[in-house]
């Protein structure tokens, strides 16, 4: 992969048209990895309900893919998107409004606890565009946040309980969430803050020259496959408990 004309502020992220600036916001395949771990969460409880995670899934689409990403997108820009602020102002306000009256509609379905875990949801989603509390913003704390919280979420939703088996698939959602933060955060810099880069292997038998776009997909390409491998272990889990 050679250097692109225009560096991309990320792999997944067009350029050049606010339809491509809106596709970026949602970050299409980190929201569809965020999204499996609910449903890896649900697989695991100890009976599945298509609807309760339809609707868990409906609240994490509206809160994390919408509104937490338009808001982070207004707190300093880091796509370089140019969405108005209103605009990412009402997809943010928008998101999270949507996301709790799905969790209004489980309270009363479910149980009255849906509105403490959506409460804790949307506490996580705001912290994260404000890049506060700091704890939220390290790689364990990332992993906690977007890794166990949305795999708890989704096997309490089903159960109403958290068991063993909830406990260790947070934990593996957690390590996979803090997988692709140490791959994202690399390439994200590079993409954003750096003009150019180039780097040189002096090797025994010579020297070798990496563009930056090779040493992009010494990141981005682990990033894809971890993305496609999550989600399709999701639907295989899923397959397994429903079909």
């Amino acid at each position: 992969m050679g250097k692109e004309t225009v560096k991309r502020p990320a792999f997944y992220a067009p350029v050049g048209s606010p339809a491509g600036d809106l596709v970026a916001i949602l970050h299409p395949p980190y929201t569809a990895w965020h999204l499996s771990h609910v449903v890896l969460g649900a697989a695991t409880a100890p009976a599945v309900d298509g609807v309760t995670l339809a609707g868990t899934l409906l609240a994490f689409l509206f809160g994390l893919g919408v509104g937490a990403h338009a808001l982070d997108e207004l707190h300093g820009r880091p796509l370089r998107t140019t969405l108005g602020r209103q605009t990412l102002l009402a997809l943010g306000i928008g998101g999270m409004a949507a996301a709790m009256a799905v969790a209004v509609a489980g309270a009363f379905v479910i149980s009255p606890w849906v509105m403490a875990w959506a409460a804790a949801g949307i506490a996580l989603a705001i912290g994260y565009a404000l890049e506060w509390p700091r704890p939220l913003h390290t790689p364990l704390g990332f992993g906690l946040a977007w890794g166990a919280f949305p795999t708890l979420v989704g096997y309490w939703a089903q159960s109403q309980t958290i068991g063993s088996g909830a406990l260790l698939m947070a934990a593996a959602t957690t390590l996979l969430s803090m997988t692709q933060r140490a791959l994202s955060t690399p390439a994200r810099n590079l993409r954003r803050t750096v003009d150019f880069a180039e780097m040189v292997l002096q090797r025994r038998d010579g020297t070798e020259k990496w563009t930056e776009g090779e040493i992009l997909e010494t990141w981005e390409v682990p990033l894809k496959l971890l993305t496609a491998a999550v989600i399709t272990i999701a639907l295989g889990l899923l397959a397994v408990r429903v079909i």
